[in-house]
């Protein structure tokens, strides 16, 4: 039977459902849900996507995500066959992981945004301890939205929905949306959830990046950015090219919304693999290497537009 068509929108934002066959958990212990958080922040270097909420249960994962220009199957992609690899390297396994595709819902409006919010963070009050305390569960960024813990990752942005809550009183505020979390359990909402159909999509006041940026563009600026000449950055087996020709590949996924095959016919000389290993250094750079850590930044201030 054909798979139904994704419903899809460059400035929506989606409620994401990831599930486990039953064979399986989709999380054995704390260090696969750490990892898979790793996996989210890496590729949001990668996508410049937002997680407004996030809970992660054994068996499966709820998201609120607003792809902020990119595309919601390219990001959870990315994200899912990563972890599939190290998961199943890690406990040794083989086959599928995970039950289909992602399930992803466009969110119509801001009711359902901030009911979905709560109902998302009230997911841990069904394991044993957590009752009457969510907040305490670990792995969920609603001790993110009450400001009780820092977001080691920096995953999440909580400002957007906690301010549909109220904007002056921070404390009276933070009360309100707990509140809200535990009367999470309304059995009609949750119908809503059960992913049967996709939503109309939403927009609001968020500013949506525009990924159609011309590849020459980049090209230009990583050649600034670096001091390499635009011929080099066509060479293949010059290693004092790689960090240039990593963060061209990075930056090109990002703003122009390049598949790797794209990039392949851009710049030639390169392989699909080629193409991935590179964004794997390119997002290491950014991460880690100081010099160029604002490079996203830079470029965005540069040649970004904003709709």
């Amino acid at each position: 039977m054909p798979r139904i068509a994704r419903i899809k929108s460059y400035d929506a934002v989606y409620h994401v459902m990831c599930k486990s066959i039953k064979e399986v958990n989709l999380f054995e212990d704390d260090g696969d849900k750490l990892k898979y958080l790793y996996f989210i922040r890496k590729y949001q270097k990668l996508y410049e996507f937002r997680v407004y909420a996030y809970c992660l249960m054994d068996n499966h994962a709820h998201f609120i995500i607003d792809a902020n220009g990119s595309d919601i199957s390219r990001i959870m992609h990315s994200i899912n066959f990563s972890y599939a690899q190290y998961f199943n390297k890690i406990h040794q396994r083989n086959g599928h992981l995970f039950q289909d595709r992602f399930k992803s819902k466009v969110v119509e409006d801001e009711r359902y945004l901030y009911n979905l919010s709560a109902y998302i963070h009230n997911n841990p009050t069904d394991i044993k301890g957590y009752e009457k305390c969510p907040q305490n569960y670990k792995f969920s960024s609603l001790s993110v939205y009450l400001g009780l813990n820092n977001d080691p990752f920096e995953i999440v942005d909580d400002g957007f929905i906690i301010s549909l809550f109220g904007r002056k009183n921070v404390v009276a505020t933070r009360r309100k949306y707990l509140t809200s979390v535990f009367e999470a359990v309304d059995e009609d909402f949750k119908k809503e959830v059960e992913f049967i159909g996709e939503r109309t999509e939403y927009r609001s006041y968020r500013r949506i990046l525009i990924r159609n940026v011309e590849a020459e563009k980049v090209f230009e600026y990583v050649s600034n950015k670096t001091g390499i000449d635009r011929m080099s950055l066509y060479s293949k087996y010059k290693r004092n090219i790689i960090a240039a020709k990593a963060l061209l590949v990075v930056i090109l996924r990002c703003m122009c919304n390049l598949k790797c095959k794209d990039i392949c016919d851009i710049i030639g000389n390169v392989t699909s693999s080629d193409v991935s290993r590179l964004t794997n250094v390119g997002l290491n750079l950014i991460n880690e290497n100081i010099e160029y850590k604002s490079a996203m930044k830079e470029f965005l201030l540069i040649y970004g537009e904003l709709r």
